[in-house]
């Protein structure tokens, strides 16, 4: 609110400065024939006056005349001239000539001095100096006073707005951790009570598409999981009772039902880490301990197949609060991922950076081009369609670990690695 209350502020009070400095003037230019017969008519009384105390005396006298009158006028300046001491234009010695006073304008159309002839060489100049220091002073503390009332009147009028707008602000960022139920709570009177009232019909929408979709989702795998377990179980049973020469065929067929069987767990788990912040279970970990385990499972496939990988660590690595099953799951799913594209090399780093770990997945694969990076976490998207599932996966590994990663507060990226291949970046914060 601040930086909105200063910019509005500040664009006022330079607009208030410039009007007074340029209206002022435009509206005396426009109508300065008024100003002139209006102010010369405020004179004239004044001046009918200073010329009758000068014309009662003798002009030698006038001297002492001119005194006696500053001293009675001060602080307005009494001065008796010569025409041709009086700087006057035409105009205005037309006008002394024909009996007439002469007003020059000063500020804001007011009269700065008024002069009258008092014969064909002597003229009287009534003058306003400028105004004392101390007034100045309470003039600009009236301004002052002005501006932050305009100040105040600022805030009690961006306060609703920006109160609001922090609750529209913190709707969003409510929806977007997924807790779909949030909504405004903005009274439909307010300025954005319409925006609001929108905001929130658009969170009903997403949160009942989002519920149809997850519910559907939940309905077929669930329903998928029995009719599959039992085809299993069958084709298992026939596998003695059909010949030699089918068996081959019979096994494919029980490979296929148990990888549709595996989709059907795959969907399960993206479908319960739909809603971020799911990771409930928060146990104080090792890291360095949970990748060991993690790398335990997949040891003796990495040296079958000649697999050099390693497992690099800082010293006096501190204990993490996380979800020790939601990251195991994802640095799985990232071993896994590099397993299946390196050529020689797999290598795991842990290290503090910025008050956060940072685990990293790297291999020397064939790496993923800048403009795929984002694709790769989009649920069934693969980056070679042309590889079938052996190879290629179904496409949810990496969307799974994403959100695991996320819902606990961390980030999971993926960059370009030096051994030449992907390098997928897990960045936990602290406890």
């Amino acid at each position: 609110m601040l930086k909105i209350l200063v910019r509005l502020y500040l664009l006022i009070i330079v607009a208030y400065a410039g009007a007074l400095l340029l209206i002022p003037d435009a509206i005396v230019g426009a109508f300065h024939e008024r100003f002139m017969a209006f102010n010369q008519d405020q004179a004239r009384g004044v001046q009918t006056l200073i010329v009758r105390q000068f014309q009662q005396a003798p002009a030698e006298q006038w001297p002492a005349v001119e005194r006696e009158v500053a001293d009675i006028f001060r602080p307005l300046q009494v001065q008796l001239l010569r025409w041709d001491q009086a700087a006057l234009t035409a105009p205005e010695r037309e006008r002394l000539q024909a009996g007439l006073h002469v007003v020059r304008l000063g500020d804001w159309g007011y009269y700065r001095t008024a002069m009258a002839a008092l014969d064909s060489e002597w003229l009287v100049s009534l003058h306003s100096p400028p105004d004392p220091v101390d007034i100045n002073l309470l003039s600009w503390g009236v301004t002052v006073l002005i501006g932050a009332a305009l100040l105040g009147c600022l805030l009690g009028w961006v306060w609703p707005h920006w109160r609001d707008l922090q609750r529209l602000k913190k709707t969003a960022r409510r929806l977007g951790e997924g807790q779909l139920t949030a909504r405004t709570q903005i009274s439909a009177r307010s300025n954005i009570g319409e925006l609001a009232g929108v905001f929130d019909t658009m969170a009903s929408d997403l949160e009942r598409h989002v519920n149809e979709q997850r519910e559907l989702l939940n309905a077929v795998s669930h329903e998928l999981r029995t009719p599959l377990t039992r085809l299993d179980f069958g084709l298992v049973l026939l596998f003695d009772e059909v010949p030699p020469a089918n068996r081959k065929r019979l096994l494919e067929l029980v490979g296929h039902v148990r990888e549709l069987d595996e989709l059907v767990l795959e969907l399960l788990s993206y479908s319960r880490l739909q809603t971020a912040g799911q990771a409930n279970e928060r146990v104080e970990v090792s890291l360095l301990e949970l990748v060991d385990s993690v790398l335990g499972g997949f040891a003796e496939e990495l040296d079958s197949r000649g697999v050099q990988w390693e497992v690099k660590a800082d010293a006096n690595l501190p204990r993490f609060v996380l979800d020790p099953r939601l990251t195991a799951r994802a640095v799985q799913n990232l071993v896994r991922n590099a397993m299946r594209y390196c050529d020689e090399k797999l290598l795991l780093r842990l290290r503090m950076e910025g008050g956060a770990c940072l685990l990293t997945v790297e291999d020397d694969g064939i790496g993923i081009p800048q403009e795929e990076r984002e694709r790769i976490f989009q649920p069934f998207y693969r980056l070679d369609r042309s590889r079938d599932r052996n190879s290629g996966g179904f496409g949810l590994g990496l969307a799974i670990s994403r959100r695991a990663i996320e819902g606990q507060g961390g980030t999971l990226t993926v960059a370009q690695s030096a051994l030449g291949g992907a390098q997928f970046r897990i960045r936990l914060p602290a406890a």
